[in-house]
């Protein structure tokens, strides 16, 4: 099978590295293919993608590893592929969705899911009702577009809250405020799901001092055991998303798990470290069961 690894990142990741070397042992030809370098032949009856003058051979299935700063151009070029044929492990759709954290919190409300007390508002106006509506500090206050733990203040009074929702309104930021959930203690659980099930589980614990738990604001991993609930919480938000592959971020709250984000591009080296699982060459083998190589259109050249 032949398998397009689309990232900016090139060999250079660990979340590449391992894929990478997981789909040759299997056998499958895998092309590291730069998303910001491609462009596209888009209003012909015959869509393609090129890259350095040529055009691209036609793959089996894509990979999207697409960072959030390059989110629209990155998606534009996946769906291209998907328009050639190509299988994609998660789709355009689904990765534009969970990418805006407002909506896919919406669509997981809708759907039932457990969420912290969350309210976004536009008005200066409305910032004491906005705080009320999430019982008060402390609160946190997160940036719509921010990644990695970063763009989330924790605002431990009321008059701190009002400051910092101010000052974030002056930028001209888009930001959700929500609950803080004391008792998880600055941990939270990253489930790994593929497909209909939670493959590898590991628990974030925050650094001392800090109340963010991702492990690029130095937060520690482990092995943790996750009830029914959790992993049936896991895969429904993952499903709700659209996404084969995703990183679900839970915390433990007094009323049950609640779900903090869906990341459509999770990386692997924490979890495959926590855990000692090979993540990658179970994401791969998913592709080779789930891809139908024989949909992938060949071009006559005449």
């Amino acid at each position: 099978m032949k398998i397009a690894l689309l990232s900016k990142g090139g060999t250079r990741l660990y979340s590449n590295k391992s894929l990478i070397s997981a789909a040759r042992e299997r056998g499958h030809q895998i092309d590291v293919v730069n998303t910001t370098d491609c462009y596209m032949d888009i209003a012909t009856d015959e869509p393609s993608v090129h890259l350095k003058g040529k055009e691209l051979e036609r793959y089996d299935a894509v990979i999207p590893r697409i960072g959030a700063s390059i989110t629209f151009y990155g998606t534009a070029v996946l769906r291209q592929f998907e328009m050639m044929g190509t299988y994609p492990l998660n789709e355009s759709v689904a990765i534009t969705r969970s990418r805006d954290k407002l909506r896919s919190l919406q669509i997981l409300s809708r759907a039932g899911i457990g969420l912290p007390l969350t309210g976004f508002a536009n008005s200066t106006k409305n910032t004491k009702d906005l705080i009320k509506l999430v019982n008060g500090a402390p609160l946190v206050v997160k940036i719509i577009e921010g990644t990695q733990g970063k763009g989330i203040v924790l605002a431990e009074t009321n008059k701190a809250a009002e400051t910092i929702i101010d000052a974030f309104r002056q930028l001209g930021a888009n930001f959700l405020v929500q609950e803080f959930i004391k008792e998880a203690g600055g941990a939270d659980i990253r489930c790994f799901v593929i497909g209909e099930k939670v493959v590898a589980a590991m628990m974030r614990q925050a650094a001392e001092g800090e109340f963010r738990s991702n492990l690029h604001q130095g937060g520690t991993a482990s092995l943790v055991k996750l009830t029914p609930k959790e992993r049936a919480t896991a895969v429904k938000a993952a499903k709700k998303m659209g996404l084969n592959v995703a990183g679900v971020d839970l915390l433990r709250s007094s009323h049950g798990p609640v779900v903090m984000e869906v990341n459509s591009s999770p990386g692997l080296e924490g979890i495959e470290t926590a855990t000692g699982k090979d993540v990658a060459g179970m994401i791969i083998d998913f592709i080779a069961k789930n891809a139908k190589p024989h949909k992938t259109k060949t071009r006559g050249k005449g």
